[in-house]
């Protein structure tokens, strides 16, 4: 398979009952963030990627966090079996998009739970979030799925925010960043780095040297330009209220 993808889910009618963990519930503007989702998607559309659209679950207010449904590497796809049991319905209509594009699927059975936004792979080793949505099953599980496919599995204590992804990215060379605040263990990295916002520590890569990066983290933004990366930069606001980030609302399928 060779493609660059990227699943995404439209915001539902939900949204502004979604769940919140480590933030204090705030009043969600539904047509701002349908408009936010749009730019986004069309962001990553300029930037070469495919977008398909995982059918709507509008029943889950959350839905629209589409990264924690699946986990893909290679040509597998892990369905997740997510930590909270509201969010556990989002699985089912990922399953046939993964299988329409030629993945091999498996899934995270009870007792284990997975939230994909635990899971950050740099190069060959997956770094999983273990705490309020991810527990030892899970991962153990994950672990196994993903040695199919050369990939080895690390364990990293989860806190101080809702998932590893809301605490850590990864750059194009592998150097883990993140916002020291919420960042429970940064010695579980090879290579770690601080930045000066929380927004900042959360790149998706959308080419070699192309971020995306919340509008929210100007400062990292510039930091990041002035290293020689390209950056784009989208406004995520209301997702944000609701602990989400510039990585959980697409799966980018590379092969």
């Amino acid at each position: 398979m060779t493609r660059r993808t990227a699943l995404i889910r439209r915001p539902g009618p939900r949204l502004a009952d979604g769940l919140v963990t480590h933030l204090e519930k705030s009043e969600i503007d539904l047509g701002l963030a349908v408009q936010q989702w749009e730019d986004y998607t069309a962001t990553l559309r300029t930037a070469g990627w495919e977008t398909v659209e995982v059918p709507a679950a509008d029943e889950c207010p959350d839905a629209v966090f589409i990264e924690d449904a699946v986990v893909v590497s290679g040509d597998l796809a892990i369905l997740t079996n997510p930590g909270a049991a509201e969010r556990k319905p989002e699985v089912a209509a990922v399953e046939g998009v993964v299988r329409d594009l030629g993945y091999r699927v498996v899934r995270i059975e009870d007792p284990g739970t997975l939230d994909g936004g635990d899971v950050l792979k740099v190069g060959d080793t997956a770094y999983v979030g273990l705490g309020g949505r991810t527990n030892g099953a899970g991962i153990q599980q994950l672990a196994g799925h993903l040695e199919s496919v050369g990939m080895r599995t690390q364990a990293v204590t989860v806190e101080r925010a809702l998932h590893l992804k809301s605490a850590v990215t990864a750059l194009p060379n592998g150097t883990v960043i993140g916002w020291d605040p919420v960042v429970d263990w940064p010695g579980a990295f090879p290579h770690y780095e601080g930045m000066p916002e929380e927004g900042g520590a959360h790149v998706v890569l959308l080419d070699d040297n192309l971020l995306l990066m919340a509008a929210s983290a100007p400062r990292t933004a510039e930091l990041m330009r002035s290293r020689g990366h390209e950056v784009v930069t989208v406004d995520i606001s209301e997702f944000e209220k609701l602990e989400g980030c510039v990585t959980c609302l697409s799966v980018r399928c590379r092969g």
